[in-house]
């Protein structure tokens, strides 16, 4: 194997054609690599960097990086050409005549857009990322070849002027090294990583310098003290392997020490080794001796090869008292693991010359081995029409950031950012498991949707194919963009579908109301009529009004008094009403409600939801004005205002007329903060065979607050429903609220 040329090398042509020869053979593919180097010699001719170096220099090295990363030739020459139509004006169809197709593509999804079109320098920022993402969920080597553009770039960053410098280390770090992490692709994100802080703060990147040049003889006689002891046990043991020191890159302490506010000397991984053995019995084999041998620190290990990493990095991982009372970080790991934790996915599918290779079938494979990936491609799908900047923080909070691992019950590891719910989750599986979700099972506990998952939990998602499908209340509940688009989608497409059904129900209720008043049916069916006071009512046209009020939204009565011309008050006129009524002594039922008013005819009625009366209640009714008639609770505080007074009418409970079944109650439930309460008040009220219709709990100074909205038929099963709650052991009142 060549050995690798280093940033302050001279890097030429035929370096990489040296170090591509090793694996590239195919004539036609070297002089593919040739073609595209004449190509961009000729039509960059004359273009200098900063530094003054000729810019074919900084194409050459893309290409060289591209060769290290064992990639084919088609992505070598897209290397070496990545910059032709950007800054040499070559067009489309050019590009595709001297090379095709497949690599024009790869070239387009490396040039930056426009600026032209962008109002500010962040629009454009966000959009060059977004079709950069894009681009490389549909073909992977689009990326590789930033990869080797930017690593070259922050290389010779030192020619640009310093507010350059750090917008450009700050974006690899925000965008590059995160998904050089997500690939795997470890000694990429390394030299980003320390090459971006040496920028960002170049104070913080000199004291760690210091402190490791400082201790370096130190720990150099530690490690290799520590490395002879295990050197001798595997040896003892008969086991083939090798053992290897390791460093610490910069980057990673400065996270430690100025994130996590540790001080240098309490970083005790920068001991460390890493054995590298030929096969996974082995590696346990190992863990073993080593665990027998010294005296491992609780919390420490960790196995990635169970449980692989989602850039499917696999080691074991473990720490250990060692030599001198040292804490020593040590990996052990398989040949094939090894290669795959420093160059990842690059290491995974390097070119394969043969007949049978596929840039396609490539990525495929990509997408079924990387899990995030797919995720990736399916975010990019579900909102690649969204503003770029959305786009980007979706990406950054569900795919960069995401960091809670869940289970699904066939085992299969989920991804999912701080703050998911089962409903995230649900969508993540599939989008018809998320619209067909009924119910969520967390450790076989079944939770409410909005439970936030930690990592290790078990997720069973409950489905029904006759389920109406989400609401907009969950909306408010989920984490990740891909759910909430998918959500958005359904509630659009179902809205499509009853629309026309519903401006038809607002056409016949606007009419019925026009028929009931006695008013001119042709004019105030009139489309002119209500053209005044559409936008007043949030409505664009007649059909939008039409629907608010099909929806119910809007009621017609309110609509029609809007353009009714003005007479008396409207409360003149129900007193007049009432008055009316009440001589004659008739009594009207509130349709379903249950609720009577003596004298009074033609009224709308409704139960009051600040207060939510139920049979058995004392109440009475407020005249509102547009709607009808509101039944509170008397000791509701609502109508125990001056104001309200002047409005109250005496109404009563009519129980043969009730058509209603339940009833909703809000409770408030003040308890001690103990295990299974909350799961005690549910089996509670699962046994009265009181339905439930949500509940919330908090904690406040180790008191539990339990809110509650359950159904009931009456006050009197209300009653029955408090007592038995009140002898929950913890349970010191219950309240029924009030809004």
């Amino acid at each position: 194997m060549i050995a690798v040329k280093n940033a302050k090398d001279t890097v030429t042509i035929a370096d990489v054609f040296e170090y591509a020869g090793q694996y590239i053979h195919n004539p036609d593919s070297i002089a593919l690599i040739q073609k595209a180097y004449d190509y961009v010699m000729d039509k960059h001719e004359g273009q200098t960097r900063r530094s003054g170096e000729p810019y074919t220099n900084h194409l050459i090295w893309v290409a060289y990086i591209l060769a290290t990363l064992e990639t084919g030739p088609m992505t070598i020459a897209a290397g070496l050409l990545h910059d032709v139509m950007e800054d040499c004006g070559i067009s489309h169809e050019e590009m595709v005549k001297e090379f095709g197709e497949e690599i024009t593509t790869l070239v387009e999804g490396v040039t930056k857009i426009s600026k032209m079109s962008f109002k500010d320098e962040q629009d454009v920022y966000a959009e060059n990322h977004r079709k950069i993402y894009i681009a490389m969920a549909k073909d992977i080597r689009v990326i590789l070849i930033k990869f080797a553009d930017r690593l070259h770039n922050m290389r010779t960053l030192k020619y640009m002027p310093l507010e350059k410098q750090q917008r450009i280390a700050r974006e690899t770090l925000e965008v590059y090294s995160p998904i050089a992490h997500r690939l795997g692709i470890n000694d990429v994100r390394i030299e980003l990583e320390d090459l971006s802080l040496l920028y960002i703060d170049p104070k913080a990147y000199k004291e760690i310098a210091e402190l490791l040049e400082a201790k370096r003889n130190e720990r150099k006689q530690a490690v290799e003290e520590m490395m002879s002891e295990v050197e001798t046990l595997l040896q003892e043991n008969a086991i083939d392997f090798k053992i290897l020191g390791r460093a610490k890159h910069i980057y990673s302490i400065y996270k430690k020490m100025f994130i996590k506010h540790k001080r240098f000397d309490e970083l005790y991984d920068l001991n460390a080794l890493r054995i590298i053995t030929k096969s996974k019995m082995q590696c346990y084999e190992i863990l073993g001796l080593i665990h027998d041998h010294y005296r491992p620190l609780p919390g420490r290990f960790k196995d990635y090869i169970a449980m692989p990493k989602p850039n499917m990095y696999q080691s074991l991982h473990t720490a250990v008292l060692g030599v001198n009372g040292l804490i020593f970080e040590i990996q052990i790991r398989t040949e094939e693991m090894d290669v795959i934790a420093e160059r990842g996915l690059a290491a995974h599918w390097r070119y394969k010359e043969n007949k049978g290779y596929s840039s396609r079938n490539e990525q495929k494979e990509i997408g079924e081995k990387l899990q995030w990936l797919r995720d990736f491609i399916t975010l990019s799908d579900d909102i690649q029409n969204s503003d770029a900047k959305e786009y980007y923080n979706a990406l950054k909070r569900d795919i960069f950031e995401a960091n809670v691992y869940v289970l699904s019950p066939r085992g299969k590891i989920i991804e999912l950012p701080n703050g998911a719910t089962p409903i995230d989750f649900a969508y993540r599986i599939h989008t018809e498991v998320g619209h067909k979700m009924t119910g969520a099972f967390v450790n076989n506990i079944m939770v409410p949707i909005d439970t936030k998952l930690k990592t290790g939990d078990l997720v069973e998602i409950k489905t029904n194919k006759n389920s109406p499908g989400p609401s907009e209340d969950w909306l408010k509940i989920v984490r990740t963009a891909g759910a909430r688009n998918k959500i958005r989608q359904f509630l659009a497409n179902k809205e499509a579908e009853t629309r026309k059904d519903t401006i038809e129900d607002g056409r016949k209720l606007l009419l019925n109301e026009v028929r009931h008043r006695g008013l001119d049916e042709k004019q105030y069916a009139d489309v002119k009529t209500y053209e005044p006071i559409l936008n007043s009512l949030g409505a664009n046209n007649f059909d939008d009004l039409l629907y608010l009020i099909g929806r119910k939204n809007l009621l017609a009565s309110s609509v029609l008094e809007k353009v009714l011309p003005k007479k008396e008050s409207f409360i003149d006129n129900l007193n007049k009403m009432l008055q009316k009524n009440i001589a004659t002594n008739e009594r009207q039922k509130a349709s379903g409600s249950g609720v009577a008013v003596r004298g009074v005819t033609g009224m709308r009625m409704a139960l009051s939801k600040c207060c939510n009366p139920i049979p058995g209640d004392d109440i009475i009714g407020f005249v509102s004005q547009g709607q009808g008639i509101k039944v509170h609770r008397k000791d509701c505080p609502n109508v125990n205002t001056e104001e309200a007074k002047k409005r109250l009418i005496e109404v009563y409970w009519d129980y043969p007329s009730i058509e209603s079944k339940r009833f909703e109650v809000d409770l408030e439930i003040v308890g001690a903060d103990r295990t299974n309460l909350l799961t005690d008040i549910i089996t509670t009220l699962g046994a009265l065979k009181i339905n439930i219709l949500s509940v919330h709990g908090d904690v406040i100074d180790m008191t539990a607050k339990v809110n509650l909205k359950i159904a009931v038929d009456s006050s009197e099963q209300l009653k029955l429903a408090k007592a038995n709650l009140m002898k929950i052991v913890g349970v010191y009142e219950i309240e029924r609220v009030i809004h």
